[in-house]
C-alpha cells in the first residue's frame, strides 16, 4: 500500500496498463486526442508545493527554565513567523548544553535557537547549526513583542520573509559567517508544507554600535513603503565557537561587557556620587567652626573723614535747679464725694455710741 501511496503534490498516481485494442492505422490517433483534452478540461491543478520542497530546513526553537513572561512571548512570536520551526519542553539549568544536540536529533531539526535565562534578569540566546556547529552566543537586550509593541503593521501567516542585512556583513570575517547561519536559519523554505507563497514582510540584520538590531517590518501593496510589525531586539555578540554549543573559540567580541559588570559600575557610580555629597558636608561644617580670621585695618578707610571740633569739659559743682513741670495737677474725678460720705460715716458713728 506504501508503494501504491501518492505523494504529497507529485500529480496523478501511477498509469494503469490498459489492453491494446485493434484499430485502425488512420482512426487511431483522433479519439486518443479527444480524450487528453477532456481530461485536460476537468484535471484538478495540483497543490503549491507541486512536491519541490528540497530545502529540508528545521528549527528547533525552546528555552531553559526561569525565563520571564517577556521571553516567553518572544518565542511565541518567533515560531508564528517561522513556519519551519518546531518547539519543545523546557530544559533543566543543571542539564549540559551539549544535550540539546540530542534533543535536535530526536526532533529531527538541523538549527537549534536556545534561549538561556541566568539570575532571572539576563537573557543569552544561542544559535546553532546542529551537530557540526558553527554556534553564536548572544546577549538579548531591548526586547519588545508582538503585543506590546502594537505597531500597525500586518503580515499574513506563513508568508516567506525577504532577509536584509547591513553592508558591514561582508566587511568583516565572523559578520560574514554570522549572516549565512541567519539565512539559514530565518529564511523559510520554498515550497513549505505550512508556508504560503507570499513574500510581505521582510527581516532587517543591521549593526549600530557593536551590536546587531534586529526587525521586522512589512511591505505594504499600495506603494511598496514599510511598516513595522514587531517583533524587535538587539543581539550583543560574546563568542563564536567551531562546534555546536561548544568548541573551539573562533572569535570573541572585545567590545562586550557582562551584565554583571555593567551593574558593578552603576552601583560604583552611585556610590561616588554619595561619598561625594558627605565629603562637602564635612568640609562646610568644619569651615563654620573655624574661627574667622582678623581682617588688618585699610589705611585709606578714613581718609575721608573729618574731625569734629572739641568742646570744652565744664564740671558743675553745685546741684542744678529742678525745672518746673508745665503739667497742672489734675484732681481726681469725685474726691469731694469721697470727703462728705466719710464725713456722714463718723456722725453716724458718734450718734449710735452716745444712744
Amino acid at each position: 500500500m506504501a508503494a501504491a501511496k501518492r505523494q504529497r503534490g507529485a500529480g496523478p498516481g501511477p498509469k494503469k496498463k490498459r489492453a491494446k485494442r485493434d484499430t485502425r492505422a488512420g482512426e487511431g490517433k483522433e479519439p486518443s486526442s479527444a480524450a487528453e483534452a477532456g481530461s485536460e478540461e476537468h484535471r484538478v491543478p495540483p497543490p503549491v508545493s507541486q512536491g519541490k520542497w528540497k530545502n529540508k530546513e528545521r528549527v528547533l526553537i525552546f528555552s531553559s527554565r526561569g525565563i520571564n513572561f517577556r521571553t516567553r512571548h518572544l518565542m511565541k512570536d518567533l515560531r508564528t513567523l517561522m513556519p519551519h520551526s518546531k518547539a519543545d519542553t523546557k530544559m533543566d539549568r543543571k542539564d549540559k548544553l551539549f544535550v540539546i544536540n540530542e534533543v535536535c536529533e530526536i526532533k529531527n531539526c538541523n538549527k537549534c535557537i536556545f534561549f538561556e535565562a541566568k539570575k532571572k534578569q539576563d537573557l543569552y540566546m544561542w544559535v546553532s547549526n546542529t551537530p557540526h556547529g558553527p554556534s553564536a552566543k548572544f546577549l538579548v537586550q531591548n526586547i519588545h513583542t508582538l503585543a506590546e509593541l502594537k505597531m500597525t503593521g500586518n503580515c499574513l501567516r506563513g508568508s516567506r520573509p525577504l532577509l536584509s542585512f547591513d553592508s558591514a556583513f561582508d566587511q568583516q570575517p565572523h559578520y560574514a559567517l554570522l549572516k549565512e547561519l541567519f539565512i539559514q536559519i530565518f529564511s523559510t523554505p520554498q515550497y513549505h508544507p505550512k508556508s504560503q507563497p507570499f513574500v510581505d514582510h521582510v527581516f532587517t540584520f543591521s549593526i549600530t554600535d557593536h551590536r546587531i538590531w534586529f526587525r521586522n517590518y512589512q511591505i505594504t501593496e499600495e506603494d511598496a513603503t514599510l511598516v513595522e510589525i514587531g517583533p524587535r531586539f538587539v543581539l550583543n555578540l560574546i563568542k563564536m565557537f567551531r562546534g555546536s554549543f561548544g568548541g573551539q573559540t573562533l572569535y570573541e567580541n572585545p567590545h562586550y561587557q557582562s551584565p554583571n559588570m555593567h551593574r558593578r559600575e552603576v552601583r560604583l557610580a552611585t556610590a561616588a556620587k554619595f561619598r561625594e555629597k558627605q565629603q562637602m558636608k564635612n568640609l562646610q561644617k568644619l569651615k563654620r567652626k573655624e574661627e574667622k580670621p582678623l581682617i588688618p585695618e585699610d589705611p585709606t578707610e578714613a581718609v575721608f573723614e573729618t574731625p569734629a571740633e572739641e568742646k570744652p569739659v565744664e564740671i558743675q559743682f553745685v546741684r542744678p535747679e529742678p525745672k518746673p513741670s508745665l503739667k497742672k495737677k489734675q484732681h481726681k474725678p469725685y474726691q469731694r464725694q469721697r470727703k462728705l460720705k466719710a464725713k456722714l460715716c463718723r456722725t453716724s458713728i458718734g450718734h449710735s455710741k452716745e444712744k
